[in-house]
């Protein structure tokens, strides 16, 4: 029997049943089955690099995802976020692998360590990670720390939008056992990325961050 590997259904349904995969992509629905994979494709140390490089990259989208959301247009039906990663995947991925083995070895590992190990990669590469491109304007890249704001140059004209980035104290840790630890120096549970706003300057007025 033929296994179908994917097929517009024309329903907008998503989800897994049965080993069968569906999403919706340009307002048509597929359906695609899901691969079974050994257990050892996902406990090998190549694996266990990946994954963990992965929950670093997450850590590092949520804590500037309100700033990201006013730096990147999306492309097609994705995010903003979504953008940055495929933009940005080369470059995250050598600045974490070090940190990475550290993880996968057995340490603990702070949104502190992985933006330093973000922020010294880009000192020695000051081209590889994009922190703005954003349709009409200049791309920005990420030089060393992450700046306290970010402007964006308008490709014609004199228009500007200085997007700033206000930091709200949340440490987030993925810990040796796999599991996530969030808090704030206030001592209250958070699950919130950086906060931003934005001011103009020239003929451009900034958005507004959502969420």
């Amino acid at each position: 029997m033929a296994q179908i590997k994917q097929v517009g259904i024309g329903r907008k349904s998503t989800g897994t049943i049965d080993g069968i995969t569906y999403y919706v992509r340009g307002g048509v629905t597929y359906a695609r089955s899901t691969p079974n994979m050994p257990a050892s494709v996902y406990n090998s140390p190549q694996a266990k690099k990946r994954q963990a490089i992965f929950k670093m990259v997450q850590m590092h989208l949520k804590y500037h995802l309100r700033t990201i959301k006013q730096t990147f247009t999306p492309k097609g039906n994705g995010s903003p976020s979504n953008r940055y990663y495929s933009l940005n995947k080369n470059g995250l991925t050598a600045a974490l692998d070090a940190l990475a083995e550290l993880y996968v070895a057995g340490q603990d590992v702070t949104i502190t360590d992985v933006e330093k190990a973000i922020s010294d990669y880009a000192t020695e590469h000051p081209t590889s990670i994009k922190i703005a491109s954003k349709s009409g304007y200049n791309e920005v890249f990420l030089t060393g720390e992450w700046p306290s704001t970010i402007t964006l140059n308008a490709l014609s004209g004199d228009s500007t939008i200085i997007i700033i980035v206000a930091e709200n104290g949340t440490t987030t840790t993925i810990n040796a056992d796999g599991t996530t630890t969030v808090s704030s120096n206030s001592g209250n549970t958070s699950d919130s990325g950086n906060s931003g706003g934005s001011s103009t300057g020239g003929n451009a007025s900034g958005p507004s961050a959502e969420g």
